[in-house]
């Protein structure tokens, strides 16, 4: 489909032929094609860029991944569709490990999704197959599946787009949790450790710039930057700028009727 370039939508229907596409590839589920929907109209409401409270995020999240001793990308359908080669280098400035780990797990799009990776640059790429060997307890999908060598070992999990469940039982196991998610009301950013609220394809460029910047940095400064960051608090402050939003378009501040 041509998408003219003056378009009002161009960027986001780019976005959405780019999840077709990959769905077509067998990378991206059906129920994938919902679930950006659903972190669309979010995006609306953020003014579809990337506010303050995700800046501040975003640095935590880089100083935490700089810290980690075996840090772990967490990669589902939708973020490789979108994001491969940032997902790429996001690996490569902090020596993480990727890994592929799907509610809706089929041998097909596991090896769909790695060999899009591997195609974007990855040199190597956990949880295909037999390699998800291991469990996490208390899950009951196929999320539980994880690979022993990579999110079972990591210390810090980067999980892009909303995973509740496993954030939570990634918690309980004593891991920290990144997560990418337009939805600050969602279990996933309430659980995670640091919670990103910005779309995956803003917010992952911006992320990798972060870490090869803090990289030069000390383990004190950035276990300083990380200590600093108040997740509960940042989240608040995100859903205080989205309601600012709606009270503008309501006409509120202009002594509009509320």
């Amino acid at each position: 489909m041509r998408i003219p370039p003056n378009h009002p939508r161009a960027a986001s229907l780019i976005i959405r032929e780019r999840l077709v596409e990959a769905y077509r590839q067998g990378i991206v589920a059906p129920e994938g094609l919902l679930a950006h929907g659903r972190g669309e109209a979010f995006d609306y409401l953020l003014g579809e860029r990337t506010i303050p409270e995700a800046e501040s995020a975003i640095e935590a999240a880089a100083a935490l991944l700089l810290l980690a001793a075996r840090p772990v990308i967490s990669v589902n359908g939708n973020a490789c569709a979108l994001a491969a080669e940032e997902l790429v280098k996001l690996s490569k400035v902090t020596g993480a490990r990727l890994e592929v780990n799907l509610f809706y797990r089929t041998r097909q799009r596991e090896e769909a999704i790695a060999r899009r990776l591997k195609e974007a640059g990855a040199e190597e790429v956990y949880g295909v197959g037999e390699q998800a060997s291991a469990t996490i307890p208390e899950l009951s999908s196929e999320r539980r599946r994880v690979d022993p060598r990579g999110i079972l070992a990591a210390d810090v999990v980067l999980v892009p787009l909303e995973d509740g469940d496993r954030t939570e039982a990634l918690r309980r196991l004593g891991k920290q949790v990144i997560a990418i998610d337009l939805n600050p009301l969602s279990r996933t950013a309430r659980m995670a450790t640091v919670t990103i609220v910005d779309n995956i394809v803003r917010a992952l460029p911006r992320l990798v710039q972060a870490c090869a910047t803090l990289r030069t940095l000390g383990r004190e400064e950035l276990a300083s930057r990380v200590s600093s960051f108040n997740n509960e608090r940042n989240l608040r402050a995100a859903l205080a700028r989205i309601l600012e939003g709606l009270r503008r378009l309501a006409g509120e501040e202009d002594g509009g009727e509320g």
